[in-house]
């Protein structure tokens, strides 16, 4: 399966350092942390690292708690012989013959290069410069809170459906329809704006769903266990629920107005090809989690 790569940088001490996220894993171009160096040797300057039998053994333990198909027999033959003169050692050198995933070669007109695992970068950026390797750290963990932020509304999507493997959805909700309100919906009025957004969307409130999914409830509510198309309407929704808030809309007329709006945006959305890449990046997102698990 074609996994998507996710490409952003961070500027560590003025140097440009790419950042290619696979899944949910980020990984450091070592070919720009060795930029730091050398500009113009950075193949040079990996490969005098690699040739290190500290770096050798690191690489090797690494691997050995990281990935189970890890050639170990590969691996020792490289132990004895690192540190010595004739000894050579190369990113695709390694990944070839340990099949190692820590370390990536990449080729490509934007995203060529070395790159690998935190971890390692940061092992990397060490025996460049031990400053160097603070300030990478500081960027880098300013990265994936960034990253924590914008793409929170996606984590709410998937926090609960990783758990339970993409099954669980109840009926009201799993299908690509809005329902419309009842005569008896409309008259009522809801002690809370989140259930006007609920029954809008949804048909039905927080505690009407919670008696019918007693079980989904002890982990969640309503939003937890509803896919991305009715995320992006109901987060649309809050915005101009918002609004006739602010215009003093009655109530009944806002429900009204928010049902009328939500089964039109689920018409115009439910075959939009830049929501289906994102519904395809979430479910690629959540396989890799329980792969972690």
């Amino acid at each position: 399966m074609k996994t998507d790569i996710v490409k952003t940088e961070i500027i560590v001490k003025e140097n440009k350092i790419g950042i290619m996220r696979i899944g949910s894993i980020n990984y450091i171009s070592l070919t720009d942390l060795a930029r730091y160096k050398d500009k113009e040797r950075t193949d040079y300057i990996i490969q005098n690292w690699m040739r290190n039998t500290n770096t050798i053994l690191f690489l090797g333990t690494w691997e050995y708690l990281n990935n189970p198909n890890f050639n170990s027999i590969e691996f020792d033959g490289f132990k004895n012989e690192s540190g010595t003169n004739a000894f050579v050692m190369t990113p695709k050198k390694w990944i070839a013959a340990t099949k190692a995933i820590g370390v990536i070669s990449k080729q490509g007109r934007y995203n060529s290069g070395t790159f690998a695992h935190p971890d390692i970068a940061f092992e990397f950026a060490s025996w460049l410069s031990p400053e160097f390797k603070l300030y990478l750290i500081t960027e880098f963990e300013r990265l994936k809170t960034n990253e924590a932020y914008q793409y929170k509304v996606e984590w709410s999507a998937t926090r609960l459906l990783s758990k339970v493997n993409y099954i669980v959805h109840t009926d009201a909700i799993k299908k690509c329809i809005v329902p419309t309100l009842t005569e008896k919906q409309k008259q009522f009025v809801y002690a809370e704006e989140a259930d006007v957004l609920n029954v809008a969307l949804f048909g039905m409130t927080a505690k009407e769903w919670r008696e019918s999914n007693k079980e989904l409830a002890e982990n969640g509510n309503i939003r937890d266990y509803t896919d991305l198309l009715h995320l992006v309407i109901l987060n649309n929704l809050q915005n101009t629920n918002a609004e006739l808030i602010e215009e003093k809309v009655p109530q009944r007329e806002r429900l009204i107005r928010l049902n009328s709006s939500a089964r039109r945006q689920m018409e115009a959305l439910k075959d939009n090809k830049s929501l289906k890449d994102l519904e395809l990046l979430q479910k690629q997102v959540n396989e890799n989690k329980l792969i972690e698990q």
